[in-house]
């Protein structure tokens, strides 16, 4: 509770500042289901709405028709299909008992969106490998500025995709890298067009 009354507040300083005010923009879109989940969850969806105060973002993501009481793992992703590219965690959204469920994130949700890693450096071994389904990698990666404008949606373990009749099969996709397969995406914009770009 603490949570949404600290982003509320974050959201009122912004709406009364003269420069946010002006700067202000609200970009509504869909995600549409994963070609992996097609057969299990056809009718599953979500509306995302984007709304820039020109210093940050609030991202609310409404997912519908989902598995009722089940954890997702929400992430900023570079390209809506596999391989994904650069993909970054953002929150969970747990669904309730009919299958609805909303996240509420505040960051960079717009053209400005990217990675960068300006040299290598050693990174800890938080969660190996088992019960992650690939290693960590122990060290760092070295890249210029990758935008990342596309959104994805994960099972949080593959045990409640098998249970919602999806596929059995684990993946990276969650803090402790074991979660299930991807649920949403936003497939309907080309991949270097992702919605997030929208966002000026």
């Amino acid at each position: 509770m603490k949570s949404f009354a600290l982003v509320a507040a974050l959201l009122s300083s912004a709406a009364f500042s003269p420069l946010a005010a002006a700067q202000e923009r609200t970009l509504q879109f869909k995600m549409t289901v994963s070609t992996g989940a097609s057969s299990c969850l056809p009718n599953a969806s979500a509306t995302v709405t984007d709304h820039t105060f020109g210093i940050f973002e609030n991202l609310e993501v409404v997912v519908n028709n989902l598995p009722p009481n089940t954890g997702f793992d929400f992430f900023i992703i570079q390209i809506p299909i596999a391989p994904f590219g650069a993909s970054w965690y953002m929150g969970d959204i747990n669904t309730d008992s009919t299958g609805t469920g909303v996240g509420n994130f505040v960051g960079r949700f717009s053209s400005e969106t990217f990675i960068i890693s300006p040299g290598f450096t050693p990174a800890p071994n938080e969660f190996p490998d088992p019960p992650a389904v690939v290693p960590e990698a122990t060290g760092g990666v070295q890249t210029n500025p990758v935008q990342m404008y596309h959104l994805g949606l994960w099972f949080d373990s593959a045990a409640a995709a098998a249970k919602a009749g999806c596929p059995n099969t684990p993946t990276p996709f969650n803090g402790e890298h074991n979660a299930g397969i991807q649920v949403l995406n936003t497939a309907t914009f080309p991949n270097l067009r992702g919605p997030l770009i929208g966002i000026k």
